[in-house]
């Protein structure tokens, strides 16, 4: 499958900028797929208005391929977007990862269930040469469009020198990247490395940083690459962070892109609401203890809202930090007006159908 293979219109939103939520898993009190709740979550996420879907990813558990779940979740997924869009046309992206072989295998198995492009995690590649990355990146290109990942070492990922991006950019069927280092300037070695490749109007770069969203999505980039200043910009997010209060993610990128259009000046308020948004973030992710709790702390707002049951995950050893809890109560005090807990009561009968 190739770029030019993906529907127009879904290739238009993308490269103009989209709300990606990187979606959860749903189980049961028995850690069983609780398909009933996966599909719920995934008419909410539709509804608020999102522009793609991340599945199999981080936030969806990498632990799903040990518990023979990958199949099954991807293709679930897949079928209720298919169901519940109503005509509108959403970007379907598989998490893929693994060696070469498991990689490879996945990407095909993701074509077959109607997926547009996959998110590439390396993090099993953590020993290999510059050279053995971009040749695993190659193989993969070669099954279905890619969006490069740079994922923080926190939770898995490791350093990617501008080198390696550099040539990365010059794969073909190559979307996009998501940048998702949790750093400043890790973020920009990737864009300096896409302008140097010259395919900074051909893959469209995306933000991970939960930590730094406004920021990010408000920054116009000035590189010098040749003989002259190229402007770029970050055009959407492909997030952990916006798998919950997704409606207020979507209100929120509408917004910027509102602002930027116009020229006008960026409010002070907007920038403080991008750090409250960063506060929101470290609660959720559990950054007091190195993210220990990200996955269950997404969870646990989604069990408030009523969209899961618990905050099970299939690791037994991830559950909510001490004081996580707490914290969560803190930042929903804190910040009302960030939550969208009145348009998910509004529908929840609805979509838990």
């Amino acid at each position: 499958m190739k770029i030019q293979d993906i529907d127009k219109d879904i290739l238009s939103s993308f490269r103009k900028g989209c709300v990606i939520p990187a979606v959860p898993l749903a189980l049961d009190e028995k850690r069983k797929f609780d398909e009933k709740h996966q599909k719920a979550l995934i008419r909410y996420y539709i509804d608020a208005g999102v522009g793609g879907l991340a599945v199999g990813v981080h936030s969806t558990q990498f632990e799903i391929r040990e518990h023979g779940m990958f199949e099954q979740v991807l293709s679930t997924v897949s079928a209720e977007i298919d169901s519940w869009a109503s005509g509108r046309k959403i970007l379907k992206v598989a998490g893929v990862c693994g060696k070469t072989e498991q990689a490879v295998r996945e990407a095909g198995f993701a074509v077959s269930a109607g997926y547009h492009a996959c998110l590439l995690s390396l993090a099993a590649l953590k020993e290999s040469s510059v050279e053995d990355l971009l040749s695993h990146c190659r193989q993969v290109a070669a099954v279905m469009p890619v969006i490069g990942f740079y994922l923080q070492a926190s939770v898995g990922g490791m350093v990617l020198p501008y080198e390696f991006w550099r040539e990365f950019a010059t794969i073909p069927n190559v979307l996009g990247i998501k940048m998702a280092p949790f750093n400043r300037y890790r973020t920009f070695d990737v864009v300096r490395a896409v302008c140097d490749a010259n395919k900074e109007n051909e893959i469209t770069l995306y933000t991970g940083n939960d930590d730094n969203i406004v920021p990010d999505l408000l920054t116009e980039y000035a590189v010098s690459s040749g003989n002259e200043v190229k402007k770029v910009r970050i055009k959407g997010g492909l997030l952990g962070h916006w798998c919950v209060w997704t409606r207020k993610a979507v209100e929120l990128l509408d917004e910027i892109h509102a602002l930027l259009d116009s020229g006008k000046d960026i409010p002070h308020e907007l920038l403080t609401r991008g750090i409250q948004i960063t506060d929101t973030n470290a609660a959720f992710f559990d950054t007091a203890n190195n993210f220990a709790g990200c996955i269950p702390g997404l969870h646990e707002v989604l069990r408030r809202q009523g969209l899961f049951k618990g905050t099970w995950c299939l690791n037994l050893q991830e559950v909510l930090s001490p004081g996580q809890y707490d914290e969560i109560t803190r930042i929903y005090k804190a910040y009302p007006h960030l939550n969208d807990d009145a348009f998910v009561s509004e529908h929840l009968s609805e979509w838990l159908k």
